[in-house]
């Protein structure tokens, strides 16, 4: 495949992505590659979910993440009682002025870490369809553009935890990554408790390496990274036996098509590289797809379900030819 030598200024945004990573990781240790997917996420103007135990870095990593690109950053903890106007914002009238104002809610910033979604009711969790998928809220019969760059990063606990509510599929469709960060390696897990002994925030001494205009600079530039027919074809030949495979009850939409080829894309230039590589796409599988499925015989949306998804599709790439 051949591919157009990036221009110098091009080069030097690349190489930024590998500075990132570095600083997030100076944070948040030993897990290089989620911070890698968390970037090709934010590029492909996608949203995460974090399903893990407490406790295992997902709040670091989102606050770590938002610093080094230069981002705004809040925090919603998603609790029983939390209703959409907590999120979204609200209107409230003036009698000085005997006109309604809107007051924004903690929604209206670049980065959200919505936490513990799944422990508000699915009235609250459904607030944030539209903002993810249009980029813009309604309140009170109005409409208002979010910032951009905006992702929405959201920790789920595993639906055995007491007190949880289980994501609709619409809700799981927004999501373009299902991520997992899992316990540090010994070595890793080590550094971390020597730097929890210093005083202060670690978070805070992050440098920025980005900006929100050259995040959305970089959002631009996935749209241009080149994609060879036989890649295409490769993919569309993995949505399509998804929804062939008798183990499934429910295969990748063509959202999900869509959201996997330009999350590739975004991998391909945290990768360093303007074109698609059959290794991108086969990364991508799982993360994307994943949580998008329904295998036979499941009742929803749960653990065994998802782990059924994953085992389903690991052997579609095992039996489909890669493209060289």
């Amino acid at each position: 495949m051949l591919n157009a030598v990036p221009n110098t200024a091009e080069s030097v945004e690349l190489s930024l992505l590998d500075r990132l990573v570095d600083e997030v990781e100076t944070v948040f240790r030993g897990k290089r590659e989620t911070v890698r997917l968390s970037l090709a996420a934010l590029l492909a103007h996608g949203h995460i979910l974090f399903e893990d135990i407490p406790g295992v870095g997902k709040t670091t990593l989102a606050r770590a993440l938002t610093a080094a690109l230069g981002l705004d950053f809040r925090r919603i903890q998603f609790t029983s009682d939390l209703l959409p106007s907590d999120v979204l914002g609200v209107s409230i009238y003036n009698p000085r002025t005997h006109e309604f104002e809107t007051r924004p809610g903690p929604i209206f910033t670049h980065v959200v870490l919505a936490d513990e979604i799944n422990r508000a009711p699915p009235r609250t969790q459904s607030g944030l369809l539209e903002a993810m998928q249009e980029g813009r809220v309604t309140i009170d019969e109005r409409s208002y553009d979010l910032p951009t760059p905006f992702l929405v990063m959201a920790t789920q606990n595993p639906l055995e935890q007491h007190g949880t509510y289980p994501l609709p599929e619409s809700q799981l469709d927004r999501f373009l990554m299902r991520l997992s960060i899992g316990y540090p390696q010994a070595a890793d897990e080590r550094g971390v408790l020597l730097q929890s002994v210093g005083v202060g925030d670690p978070v805070s001494r992050i440098h920025p390496v980005l900006d929100a205009g050259r995040v959305l600079a970089l959002q631009a530039r996935v749209e241009r990274v080149h994609a060879d027919p036989a890649l295409v074809d490769y993919l569309m030949a993995i949505i399509q036996a998804t929804r062939t495979d008798p183990r499934l009850r429910a295969g990748a939409s063509t959202r999900a098509a869509i959201g996997l080829f330009r999350a590739a894309r975004g991998y391909a230039l945290v990768e360093g590289r303007d074109f698609l590589a059959p290794d991108d796409v086969r990364r991508l599988v799982v993360p994307v797809l994943a949580h998008r499925l329904l295998p036979t015989g499941a009742s929803g949306a749960t653990g065994e379900a998802y782990e059924e998804s994953v085992a389903v599709l690991e052997g579609i790439l095992s039996d489909l030819p890669v493209p060289v």
